[in-house]
């Protein structure tokens, strides 16, 4: 498996991530057997990229990529890479009660996590979402001081706008910024892509398959548990789940002639966006995981491309990304 790298002063990583999320929370009940047998295949077929937030299941998500890593061979466990997620505030119910961005706070997320994952550094560190309290110069500068002393390797952003991005990147140097990034979510295009590449930042694009919407294997009489974030989004309800299901469809006729899955079509398209654009696929088994690998091999032409656009143009689908109240949070400048 090819590297990209990720950003002008982060490491080199492999052309595909691995986002474990899903393996603790917010899409279902998952397996814990099957869910490191994933980690450990990740691993095997060169993905180095492992991607968490110490808020999953209140850092359930954590002690399981610990836990994989303790077993996994040498040689695997030595090439794999964190990039953590910080900030959100919990609450014994599951509850959410917003970001905390303050220095001292982000001292001690870090020192958690450090502990719940077993290594002695994160690789990528960087704030789940905006704290509106707190500038992004302090947040980013204790992040640094992170840096300084060892127990991080480099600064990420997450989920910004590109006047952050900026702020960010001329308090300290930043790595990457994860942000969602699919086919049917191009908001990046228009001013933050252009500034990451401006200033040498690499995109880990996060939610590649739209949490499973342009997969292929989402289907419209799918039941799902309350607790299942897609219960909640817009773009899994009533008349926009039928519609982006359609944009499906017609992906899916582009897919079935070049012989590939919708899902392998989905993420080779991010593939093609640049060699600084990472994405993470959120596979929760190894038969999804070797699915999404399988991307690799998928070549995407111009009169593939010019096809995929016709089937799904930029601002096709129906509904935004999360419900109101969290949109909120998101690209928020300050």
């Amino acid at each position: 498996m090819q590297n990209r790298p990720l950003g002008t002063t982060g490491p080199q990583v492999s052309a595909l991530g691995l986002g474990c999320m899903g393996m603790s929370a917010l899409y279902g009940e998952a397996d814990r057997a099957e869910s490191i047998a994933t980690i450990h295949a990740a691993l095997e077929a060169g993905v180095t990229l492992l991607d968490t937030g110490d808020f999953y299941a209140m850092g359930h998500n954590e002690m399981l990529i610990g836990e994989a890593l303790r077993a996994a061979p040498a040689a695997l466990r030595e090439q794999a890479l964190t990039s953590v997620k910080f900030g959100a505030l919990r609450d014994p119910d599951g509850g959410w009660s917003g970001y905390d961005g303050r220095p001292a706070a982000v001292r001690n997320f870090a020192a958690y996590s450090l502990q719940r994952l077993g290594v002695d550094h994160i690789d990528v560190y960087r704030i789940a979402r905006l704290d509106p309290n707190v500038p992004i110069e302090e947040t980013v500068g204790a992040i640094a001081e992170l840096v300084e002393k060892g127990h991080v390797r480099h600064i990420g952003l997450s989920e910004v706008g590109a006047e952050t991005i900026r702020r960010a990147a001329a308090t300290a140097p930043i790595s990457d910024l994860q942000i969602e990034y699919s086919l049917i979510s191009r908001g990046i295009e228009d001013e933050v892509l252009p500034t990451t590449r401006e200033l040498g930042i690499g995109i880990t694009a996060y939610g590649v398959l739209s949490r499973g919407l342009i997969s292929g294997h989402f289907t419209a009489d799918r039941q799902l548990a309350p607790t299942d974030f897609r219960s909640m989004s817009p773009r899994f309800q009533g008349e926009n789940l039928q519609h982006n299901l359609s944009l499906v469809e017609a992906l899916r006729k582009i897919a079935e002639q070049k012989g590939v899955s919708v899902a392998q079509i989905a993420i080779a398209w991010v593939l093609s966006r640049g060699e600084d654009i990472v994405p993470l696929v959120g596979a929760r088994t190894r038969e999804r995981l070797t699915e999404a690998l399988g991307a690799l091999d998928v070549t995407l032409d111009d009169a593939d491309l010019a096809a995929i656009e016709q089937a799904v143009p930029a601002d096709a689908a129906a509904g935004d990304r999360y419900p109101a109240a969290q949109m909120s949070h998101l690209g928020t400048d300050r």
